[in-house]
């Protein structure tokens, strides 16, 4: 009797193989996620706090209410993200002494509410202001939520307030956003450049966030400001979100000649997940403009009442249905990564999402899908040592750097008392 074989066709055993592989590849990637510390250093879920809608303790994604939220105690979990810096953002207003005290009161207002949610589920997490109690935390199973300063608008013409955000738990302050303040020039302000770097008050500011150790966060600021920083700095500079100006030409991307200079400071650049940032999308005139009226209709008057708030996310949900933008993916996100890496080495590095602020992409929508990041980085060869300084390391390392460099700085301005 004779032996009857069965040739599979070659391109079908090449794919299962290939199949068997990829699927080696990503138990070993979700391992290592849940075991390395994951920080993100960069998210606006405060904003949603002050309302009433939403609930850190459940997964808003379940609830028709916020159907665009991406983040909230669930979902940190499900994701294995055991730490976030939580931004107290607000938008660049008028620059007069009425405006400043309405933000600064609308930033108390935040981490009151802020504190308020947090506290209220002990059981699931807790404020933080070190690497050393998150890990604590993480080893309890619970989750660590940080706090950072996204705009220095919000101290106004105060350097008191400095003091006042890092007492309520404040680690870093982004020196501006979208457009220009009293401290500094932004990347994107359409009149262009106030100060050409930094202003003479911002000098002050970080002579100030350089004393305390208070971390100074460089995104959305212009390069002349950056290049400021550079000089003035006494402390290594942060970038919490950006990308890549080599991978996409947008402004409010870092040059290679900046990412040097950060890292050979000792500082650090976090990947940025807002699409825009990471791919360019197809020119539509009409959808920008109708994106600027937005901005300018519910941004441009500094601190946002809770119906503000939601009038904006139904105004933007209802045009991204009219015109539709193609998302950036996971690949793509990490290919800015990968030009970090060759540009500053593995340890300048890291990720801070910006969601529920922008960010989000195709493939890793909200916070729960965190894990697609390190299953690309695994698949291009990143190591588990890698992924721990890239997932928190860095950043924790810079955060004590800057630390030091202020407890240095308070004990020579005792010494000369």
């Amino acid at each position: 009797m004779k032996k009857i074989f069965l040739a599979l066709p070659l391109v079908c055993l090449g794919q299962t193989l290939w199949a068997q592989d990829d699927a080696k590849l990503i138990e070993k990637a979700k391992k290592i996620h849940a075991k390395v510390f994951t920080l993100d250093t960069h998210a606006d879920t405060p904003m949603r706090m002050v309302g009433k809608d939403f609930d850190i303790s459940k997964d808003n994604s379940k609830d028709g209410k916020l159907p665009d939220s991406k983040i909230d105690f669930p979902r940190m979990k499900k994701g294995s993200v055991d730490g976030i810096f939580f931004a107290v953002y607000q938008g660049q207003g008028p620059r007069t002494p009425e405006a400043n005290a309405k933000v600064q009161k609308m930033a108390m207002t935040i981490l009151d509410s802020m504190y308020a949610q947090i506290n209220r589920h002990p059981e699931m997490g807790k404020i933080v202001t070190t690497q050393e109690e998150a890990l604590a935390l993480e080893k309890a199973g619970k989750s660590s939520i940080f706090i950072g300063v996204e705009n220095g608008y919000q101290i106004g013409n105060d350097l008191s307030y400095i003091q006042k955000f890092y007492d309520r738990g404040a680690r870093y302050m982004t020196l501006c956003h979208s457009s220009n303040n009293d401290i500094c020039d932004s990347s994107t302000d359409p009149k262009g450049p106030e100060f050409n770097g930094l202003s003479p008050f911002g000098e002050k500011v970080v002579a100030e966030m350089n004393r305390l150790g208070m971390m100074i966060d460089i995104s959305h600021l212009s390069d002349s400001t950056v290049w400021d920083l550079i000089k003035l700095s006494k402390a290594p500079i942060v970038a919490t979100h950006s990308d890549a100006y080599a991978v996409l030409d947008h402004p409010r991307n870092l040059n290679d000649d900046l990412l040097r200079a950060i890292a050979k400071k000792g500082g650090v650049v976090q990947l940025n997940l807002l699409s825009s940032y990471i791919k360019a999308s197809p020119k539509n005139p009409e959808r920008e403009a109708a994106v600027a009226d937005i901005r300018k209709k519910y941004t441009s008057g500094g601190a946002m009442s809770d119906e503000q708030m939601k009038a904006m996310r139904t105004e933007m949900r209802e045009l991204n249905k009219k015109f539709p933008v193609p998302l950036a993916t996971v690949k793509d996100a990490i290919d800015h990564l990968d030009h970090f890496v060759k540009i500053m080495g593995v340890d300048h590095v890291g990720i801070g999402g910006d969601y529920d602020g922008g960010g989000y992409l195709a493939d890793c929508f909200d916070i729960a899908e965190y894990p697609n990041l390190t299953i690309e980085m695994v698949r291009r060869g990143y190591t588990e040592r890698d992924l721990k300084k890239i997932w928190g390391e860095n950043f924790f390392r810079v955060m004590k750097d800057v630390q030091k460099v202020g407890a240095k700085i308070r004990a020579g301005d005792m010494a000369m008392k």
